[in-house]
C-alpha cells in the first residue's frame, strides 16, 4: 500500500462540512485515512476575496495509482460543486479544493500531474496541516522534512 497525501481547502457555504464531505468521499474511493489534520483557518493566497479559506491534510493509504486518485479527487470536486479548475495561476473561490501533494517517496512530472506537488512547499496553508500529520516524511526533491520545509517558510 502506498501513503498518498492529499490538500484540502474551501472557502464557500459550510466550509468544516465541506472537508468532513471531501474526507469521506476520499476514504470511500481512495483508500482508509491513516492521518487528518486540524483544520486551519488562512486567508486566500493568489487572489483577493473576502471569503477565508479552511485548510486540512489528509493520509489516505491506497493501492491506487496517482493519475487514477487524481482523476477520483476531480471528480469528488465535480461533484461538490467545483466547477472550474485554477489555470495559470487564477484562483477564485472554491467550494473544494483537492490537490495531491506527494505519493510515498514518487517523483511524477506528466503534463497532468506532477508530483510532490510543486507549489507545496511555498504555501503555508499546506505546509502547517501537512507538516502536522507528517512532519518527519521527507520531500522527494528537497530532501528536506516536510516539518523543516514548514519551519521554513518565510511567508
Amino acid at each position: 500500500m502506498a501513503k498518498v497525501y492529499i490538500g484540502l481547502g474551501t472557502n464557500l457555504g459550510d466550509k468544516e462540512q465541506n472537508l468532513r464531505t471531501a474526507v469521506h468521499k476520499i476514504e470511500e474511493r481512495i483508500g482508509k485515512i491513516v492521518s487528518l489534520s486540524a483544520f486551519y483557518a488562512t486567508a486566500p493566497w493568489g487572489f483577493t476575496s473576502d471569503n477565508a479559506f479552511l485548510n486540512a491534510a489528509v493520509c489516505a493509504e491506497t493501492s491506487l495509482p496517482p493519475l487514477e486518485i487524481l482523476s477520483i479527487t476531480q471528480s469528488v470536486e465535480q461533484e461538490m460543486g467545483r466547477t472550474h479548475k485554477s489555470v495559470n495561476g487564477e484562483y477564485k473561490d472554491r467550494v473544494i479544493d483537492i490537490d495531491l501533494l506527494l505519493y510515498d517517496d514518487l517523483i511524477l512530472d506528466t503534463p497532468t500531474l506532477k508530483l510532490p506537488h510543486p507549489l507545496m512547499q511555498e504555501r503555508r496553508f499546506v505546509m502547517e496541516p501537512l507538516a502536522e500529520i507528517a512532519p518527519d516524511v521527507m520531500h522527494p526533491i528537497l530532501g528536506k522534512t516536510l516539518g523543516d520545509i514548514y519551519r521554513d517558510l518565510t511567508d
